[in-house]
């Protein structure tokens, strides 16, 4: 009985499917865990912070909620562009926080199948922010890891909420 509990548990893992939010930023292909994703937005005014990380563009006021916002490009170490009518803010989850990600385009939500998803490789510079690569037809895609962009955010939103603290008070 033991051994048919664990087949059955091994079988439900191979058919495991993945949605995703896939996006792009640059020429690379991202997904990100739909589970993850509160919400995609367009292009707000973004407010600096003074002393923020160098990854932070500032942040943004969302429904009363304070949102640090973070340049993928900058991130992955890509070249700057303009945000265009194609750019958009992905809102995530990240241990209880929201933030922002700034990408190019947000393409589709995909269902790809837990197998196709292969370790990342351990050389890749920024591996820390990735959980896996999943081939699709013509292209690779990129799985986040989003766990290691928090801390940074996080403090972001600490400081930010303090200074409107301090404006309001």
């Amino acid at each position: 009985m033991m051994d048919n509990n664990k087949e059955l548990s091994n079988i439900e893992e191979t058919n495991k499917i993945l949605q995703l939010v896939r996006f792009r930023v640059g020429s690379e292909q991202y997904g990100l865990d739909i589970l993850r994703v509160l919400e995609i937005i367009r292009m707000p005014p973004i407010t600096r912070v003074p002393q923020a990380p160098p990854i932070i563009d500032g942040v943004i006021n969302l429904r009363g909620r304070v949102i640090p916002i973070i340049n993928t490009r900058r991130r992955f170490g890509l070249e700057e562009k303009e945000s265009d009518s194609d750019s958009r803010i992905v809102i995530v989850e990240i241990s209880g926080d929201h933030v922002g990600l700034v990408v190019d385009a947000v393409q589709e939500v995909l269902r790809i199948q837990q197998t196709s998803v292969e370790a990342p490789p351990q050389l890749a510079h920024g591996a820390e922010y990735i959980s896996g690569i999943s081939r699709l037809d013509d292209s690779l895609l990129i799985l986040l890891d989003l766990t290691e962009l928090a801390a940074e955010a996080a403090e972001v939103t600490l400081e930010a909420n303090r200074i409107r603290e301090g404006h309001s008070g």
